[in-house]
């Protein structure tokens, strides 16, 4: 293919998020597989850094920081707060984007808000829409809409308008806990992701302190009986038709699936799943239903519990910008699917321009 018949792919990564550096490694994967000895000859790739305050930064100083020899230092040098208005308008350079690849995860790129401002380019992206990725995002919106649709989900209470930093609501609130659900629980913040800001409780002075954790990130929180369960998850890529990746199950040594051991143990991943044909074609019918009803496209990964004792399937959440680091789940459910990580970047390019 002829230099100007190759699509000009943007990456946009980083971001004011606490999945800042998870974002940076699943950049540096999407950018490896896009200058793969194939996929260079159909791609090139321009790249934008947003740095932990909100600042972008051109082409040029993004493309050093997903080169394989970049290092910290390289990354860090570029977290100043420049004390100067916004300047995305200047260092976006949308004229020469044919298809953006936005890999924000979390707040700011996973809510939709990085969609929102892409469709102002009335250039196709990678990924859903901006409707889909804010309700899946917001963990309360998401469980009721689910619990209107009887998709199965573990018992919660959700927290919102509420004072956390007033002692005397934070114990009302774990009394409230311990009336309605069964110990231990999980709380988490109804936006964020990999984990961050979950902590699991098994007594009241626990659920105090998990409540002010989690409300350290996000003032909307849920709160989830902790049942005795298997990880399992399902990868979803396309449009109108959404195709399912085989079941993958991640079995992990630590209490529960923390941040830790999701981007820093070795956990086992086994892919297929352990699981008979009803269970695994029960997961893919609700991953595919759950995401149409949120009108989830593009991609996305959809996370399951399988309780243990009675094989109950429950859906925990969707990611609708799932990570792409070496230990992320989404690649490797796809490779067990027989597509590589350089067939799966170029399908996903593929795929938004079915839009």
């Amino acid at each position: 293919m002829a230099e100007k018949e190759k699509k000009c792919i943007g990456i946009i990564f980083g971001g004011y998020s606490n999945e800042h550096y998870v974002s940076i490694s699943s950049a540096k994967t999407v950018f490896k597989a896009l200058i793969s000895k194939i996929n260079k000859k159909l791609f090139s790739v321009k790249a934008f850094y947003i740095n932990k305050y909100g600042v972008w930064f051109d082409n040029k100083q993004s493309l050093k920081i997903l080169r394989e020899n970049s290092s910290n230092n390289t990354i860090e040098k570029y977290q100043v707060l420049h004390k100067e208005e916004i300047n995305f308008l200047n260092n976006i350079q949308f004229q020469e984007i044919d298809i953006w690849f936005p890999l924000l995860h979390g707040s700011n790129g996973e809510d939709g808000a990085i969609h929102g401002l892409l469709k102002f380019t009335q250039k196709p992206l990678v990924g859903g829409g901006i409707l889909g990725s804010a309700i899946a995002m917001d963990k309360i919106l998401m469980k009721k809409i689910f619990s209107q649709l009887a998709i199965p989900q573990v018992n919660y209470i959700a927290i919102q308008n509420e004072d956390l930093s007033d002692e005397n609501v934070k114990n009302n609130l774990s009394i409230k806990i311990i009336e309605k659900l069964k110990l231990p629980v999980f709380v988490k913040p109804a936006n964020s992701g990999s984990s961050l800001g979950i902590s699991k409780a098994n007594n009241k002075s626990e659920i105090i302190k998990a409540l002010q954790t989690a409300w350290e990130i996000d003032s909307r929180i849920i709160v989830e009986e902790g049942l005795n369960v298997r990880e399992l998850e399902c990868g979803i890529i396309g449009n109108l038709k959404l195709s399912t990746s085989e079941i993958g199950e991640v079995s992990y040594s630590t209490d529960w699936y923390d941040y830790n051991s999701k981007y820093s143990m070795d956990n086992k991943i086994i892919i297929p799943a352990n699981i008979n044909s009803q269970i695994s074609d029960k997961i893919k019918e609700i991953a595919v239903r759950s995401c149409k009803a949120l009108n989830i496209y593009g991609f996305a990964r959809v996370d399951f519990f399988l309780e243990k004792i009675s094989n109950k399937i429950y859906l925990n959440e969707i990611n609708t910008i799932p990570g792409f680091t070496s230990k992320s789940m989404f690649p490797m459910l796809w490779n067990a699917s027989g597509l590589n990580i350089d067939q799966l970047v170029a399908k996903l390019i593929d795929i938004s321009l079915d839009l």
